[in-house]
């Protein structure tokens, strides 16, 4: 407990004075963090010295889940979409402080993924597709939950590594992919973070890579650590652990729960037959000693849970500027702003009220579903609907407000036929345990809003959903939002876009296809994978691992459709506002740094706001690699967002660092086990999304 020692050293102090038995509850998350108890379930430990802490972990990608009386903000994908670092490590410092009050220190968030599918159930949970976004925004996030509170400490978790893309079999399949693309799509995005963020743990995931569970897997040690730079704790997800030795000898220090696999019972056996040594058990308990010393556990005792609410006026206001920010302007006709305040809006769809109908309502869609159909991950009781704040606003203007439940889509057309305007709602739920079975939206919607656009003349949809959408209807409406799901200030953020009291600045962090068709993983071995007998439903009685082809490779996310030459609905970066942004001035300077011999891109270019308000612009770069190079299309290597007021301009300047964690000038050489930069012409393209990028200019690297 002496703070003037490094800690190493007092890791080192507490692993020398502790027994065999002592180490091995720090290998499982309740006896670890639970040192005045001995006995779990059946399994019984020795009695823990004294001064190590109580530690509570929580799970948490949105918000301190399944607890009352915390702040419901945004879905992570909601905040992937505002392409906003700042926002994103406020929004988690908060979530991050709420968690200590209500007697948790230990975080099981932010979550990563590569977007293959956007059927994946918990699409909602990440930050988007593309590796440089996801990564920056989670090292954003893990700065805020363990940096901004040093008198509320708390560790972060980062989940789940890794190619852990589908929730069908997801403890039951094998994620089988090339070298190459594991580590520019897969690993890059966990590099990226652990880059920026410095994480204290990670989660290993259900699924097998390559036909090697993750929890056992030698990537743990080989890439995780070593090549990624990880210096923290791995621990497994629930469930996720499936031997003892072949485990802890890769890598895993902490299996999550109960004592199943790292028993004191099956480590001592492990022990005898020399499958593991003291050493190994050491080595796994000083990385989750250590951690916990570093973060701040050992020194800042848990308090008691507060009772009642620790949401806070600045927590609230944070939530509604997440929304603000990161709700999508899909399409605008002209309906949006309301300039004037309509005589009669009518706001259609189950989930724009805080009444159910047929067990839906605004709460289905606050946040994700856990497990997939039931309650809402965050409890959501503080949410203001779309209705109760349209209702506020409307009755402060003089304007009359009328709600229909959308059940029969043929009434809600005749109410929408005699409004000035109409907001039709559209939703599908979404979560853990389940992925998506298509990209419509569910009740009826497709139909509901069909009808409800032909009838009205001036129809705003919304949406509220986790992932992508199939818009069959799109032609009809004036105007698209989607506004994921949204947290507890859905209704006063949304309030404020429509009325232009703030103008949208979100940003698809994902590809919206056209149709499910068009997406990459379109045959049954690549999703949902098959199984010996060629289908993709398991033999009779087979206990036997779903195989998951990634034979897509690289193409992926934006990069598939512009290999492929498919128009997607809206593309990744896509987002309107209510003004106008003008592009000038590429300036594309390579840099050599004399020491290494890499060539880097110094990038200056300015961003105009030509309209009449005022308004955020996130600035894109993308970068297309030499022909040689074998790549699918363009990559994103920066983005700048900026507030702009009307006639202003600004210069954004980037530096496109080629030894940054991102790798942007590089390639993976499986050959070479290395990044390689290729020689040849690179092409630059700034702009305001990845399908409208007017500048362009081109360097040559050797």
């Amino acid at each position: 407990m002496d703070t003037s020692k490094s800690h190493d050293e007092r890791a080192r102090i507490l692993l020398d004075a502790s027994s065999l038995g002592q180490k091995y509850r720090w290998l499982v998350e309740q006896p670890a963090n639970d040192p005045t108890k001995t006995a779990f379930g059946t399994v019984q430990y020795e009695a823990q010295l004294p001064c190590t802490p109580k530690v509570v972990y929580t799970d948490g990608p949105d918000g301190v889940r399944f607890t009352e009386g915390v702040t419901a903000f945004p879905a992570p994908i909601a905040l992937g979409a505002t392409w906003n670092r700042g926002l994103v490590f406020d929004k988690s410092a908060a979530q991050a402080a709420e968690a200590f009050d209500k007697g948790k220190n230990v975080v099981l968030g932010p979550g990563i993924a590569s977007g293959r599918t956007p059927l994946s159930g918990r699409t909602a949970e990440y930050f988007g597709e593309d590796s440089l976004l996801s990564g920056t925004l989670a090292g954003a996030a893990i700065r805020g939950i363990e940096e901004r509170n040093p008198d509320k400490p708390v560790l972060s978790n980062v989940k789940h590594y890794v190619a852990n893309e589908q929730e069908v079999s997801r403890n039951a399949s094998s994620s089988n992919i090339d070298e190459r693309t594991l580590h520019q799509a897969y690993d890059l995005p966990f590099e990226i973070t652990i880059a920026e963020g410095e994480p204290e743990s990670i989660m290993c995931s259900y699924n097998q890579i390559n036909g090697v569970y993750a929890c056992e897997n030698p990537l743990l040690k080989d890439t995780l650590r070593d090549k990624l730079g990880f210096d923290g704790y791995v621990m497994s997800d629930f469930g996720a652990v499936h031997s003892t030795g072949p485990s802890l000898n890769a890598g895993l220090d902490q299996e999550l729960n109960r004592p199943i696999y790292y028993t004191p019972e099956r480590l001592t056996q492990a022990l005898a037959a020399g499958e593991i040594t003291e050493q190994t058990i050491d080595g796994a308990a000083f990385n989750v000693v250590r951690s916990y010393i570093r973060g701040g556990l050992f020194d800042t005792p848990l308090p008691a849970p507060a009772e009642g609410s620790v949401s806070t006026a600045a927590h609230k206001d944070l939530a509604r500027q997440a929304v603000e920010e990161g709700t999508v302007l899909l399409k605008n006709d002209g309906v949006l702003p309301l300039s004037s305040t309509p005589k009669t809006i009518a706001i259609i769809g189950p989930t724009g009220s805080s009444t159910p109908t047929n067990g839906i309502s605004a709460l289905s869609t606050c946040s994700m579903v856990w497990p997939f159909g039931s309650p809402n991950t965050l409890t959501c009781e503080s949410i203001v609907t779309i209705e109760d704040a349209v209702r506020e606003r409307a009755a402060a203007e003089g304007s009359t407000v009328v709600f229909d439940n959308g059940s029969d889509p043929q009434r809600a057309a005749a109410v929408a036929a005699k409004a000035d305007v109409t907001l039709v709602v559209g939703y599908y739920k979404s979560g853990e345990f389940n992925d998506l079975p298509n990209l419509r939206l569910a009740g009826n919607g497709d139909a509901l809003i069909e009808a409800v656009a032909s009838a009205s003349p001036n129809t705003v949809a919304i949406l509220q959903t986790g992932s992508a959408v199939e818009m069959p209807w799109l032609g009809k409406t004036e105007a698209v939002l989607e506004s994921w799901y949204a947290g507890e200030q859905q209704g006063p953020a949304l309030v404020n876009l429509l009325w232009g009291d703030v103008n949208p600045s979100g940003k698809l962090p994902m590809t919206f296809p056209a149709s499910l068709a068009d997406t990459p993983t379109n045959s049954p071995e690549q999703y949902p994978g098959v199984f010996s007998n060629g289908s993709t439903t398991a033999p009779t009685g087979s206990q036997e691992i779903r195989q998951v082809d990634y034979t897509e490779g690289l193409a992926m996310g934006y990069k598939w459709y512009e290999s492929q030459g498919i128009k997607p609905l809206f593309g990744f970066g896509h987002g309107l506002s209510y003004t106008d942004f003008e592009y000038r001035n590429l300036r594309v300077k390579p840099v050599v740094d004399k020491e290494t011999g890499t060539t880097s891109l110094d990038v200056k270019f300015q961003i105009k706001n030509a309209g009449k308000t005022a308004g955020a612009e996130v600035g894109q770069v993308y970068l297309t690699l030499p022909g040689a190079a074998g790549e699918p299309g363009k990559r994103l290597v920066g983005f700048e967002k900026v507030t702009l007021k009307p006639n202003q301009t600004t210069q954004v300047h980037l530096v496109i660092d080629a030894n940054g964690p991102d790798h942007p000038l590089s390639i993976w050489d499986a050959e070479r086990d290395t990044w390689t930069t290729p020689t040849g012409e690179f092409t630059l393209e700034v702009g305001s999304s990845s399908q409208a990028l007017p500048l362009r200019s081109s360097a040559t690297v050797r």
